[in-house]
């Protein structure tokens, strides 16, 4: 199958594309670069099966661009609640606005299937019982009500020729290339590994749906191989229902996995607002033979073995290098990006920590 892989850049992207290629699958990715030379390693597995990828605005693409696909995953979204909320119209301009324009691309193009990364996110603060996917949805950030938006304008487009599926992944975790640090297990195995301290901004009792980016990267490859009938215009929550766990929990794995690292909140912390715990059972009643087969625990040795392999740093850990709201700040004091991100040069962007404003 030929495959469209938006945001094969970015954190899940650069896992997810060499994962569908070793598979099978002729992947071709489509990137605005932002964060193309932020990584943490690149081994020659996964430089063997990176795909060739097109460096473009979302904002800007044509139903040219998906000419001669089979498929749609699309990744490639401002990523995450802080630089969602960071400028909000910037985010509706991209995560909705941009999304729905490149599902309307594809479909125009005659691409018969678009897999869409939605989020649990969208169920915002939950009750005391599991959400699935009949649950209202509750989004508190730019971000979430962004996913929201799209899963609705998507639905009236799914059509027998044009079949939509939505993901709502679980928020990731696990080692990448192109790493990211402002996601809650990735962050505080970090913090551990680089100060010896596991540091808590929250009281650390909210609830979190958690799932390894190699497991969302198994969930797309089954929904992309999947008969056309078990997922077209379907919603999945994708995580394992073990792995909804306290943020204090998480904590704690972080201190038992790091040596040495000790446990702190911060004084007068507060409860986190996005607290909800997520029901999974219809992706594994849907695909049984799907077993997805990371647990936090494991996840967070991994981490902390590519963090120690690779040499991170608390310097990288305070840098541009690895948050993204950073990234984008430092690109935008440089001027090469404008007010609403868009490229004001046509040459490949410089590795964070690297650029510098221009004078004056």
């Amino acid at each position: 199958m030929k495959v469209l892989v938006t945001g094969t850049e970015g954190y899940i992207g650069a896992r997810l594309a060499p994962w569908l290629t070793a598979r099978g699958h002729d992947v071709v990715g489509l990137d605005t670069g932002y964060y193309r030379d932020g990584t943490l390693y690149l081994d020659p597995i996964s430089l063997a099966q990176l795909p060739r990828t097109v460096l473009k605005d979302l904002r800007t693409v044509t139903p040219e661009d998906f000419e001669g696909f089979d498929a749609v995953v699309h990744l490639a979204e401002l990523s995450n609640d802080p630089l969602g909320q960071n400028r909000p119209e910037i985010t509706f301009n991209i995560n909705h606005e941009g999304s729905v324009r490149i599902a309307r691309a594809a479909q125009r193009a005659g691409v018969r299937r678009f897999i869409y990364a939605s989020s649990c996110s969208v169920y915002g603060i939950g009750s005391a019982d599991f959400v699935d996917e009949t649950s209202p949805v509750n989004p508190q950030t730019a971000y979430a009500k962004c996913k929201t938006l799209v899963e609705r304008d998507l639905r009236p487009m799914a059509s027998r020729d044009f079949g939509v599926v939505f993901l709502r992944n679980a928020t990731a975790y696990g080692a990448s290339p192109r790493l990211r640090l402002d996601i809650v297990v990735n962050n505080l195995t970090a913090v551990a590994m680089t100060t010896g301290e596991v540091r808590l901004q929250s009281d650390g009792t909210p609830w979190r749906p958690l799932v390894h980016i190699e497991d969302i990267s198994r969930s797309f490859l089954a929904m992309l191989e999947a008969p056309r009938e078990l997922v077209h215009d379907e919603a999945f929550n994708v995580g394992r229902s073990q792995d909804n766990v306290q943020v204090r929990d998480i904590a704690e794995m972080v201190r038992d996995a790091v040596p040495g690292s000790t446990l702190s909140i911060a004084a007068g912390a507060g409860p986190d607002l996005r607290d909800y715990r997520v029901d999974f059972a219809k992706l594994t009643d849907t695909f049984p033979e799907l077993a997805l087969r990371w647990n936090v625990r494991k996840g967070i040795d991994e981490l902390a073995a590519a963090y120690a392999k690779h040499g991170l740093s608390y310097d990288d850990f305070t840098s541009p290098r690895f948050v993204r709201l950073r990234r984008i700040r430092e690109l935008l004091s440089a001027g090469l990006l404008d007010e609403m991100l868009h490229r004001t040069t046509g040459a490949p962007f410089p590795p964070p920590g690297a650029v510098t404003p221009p004078p004056g």
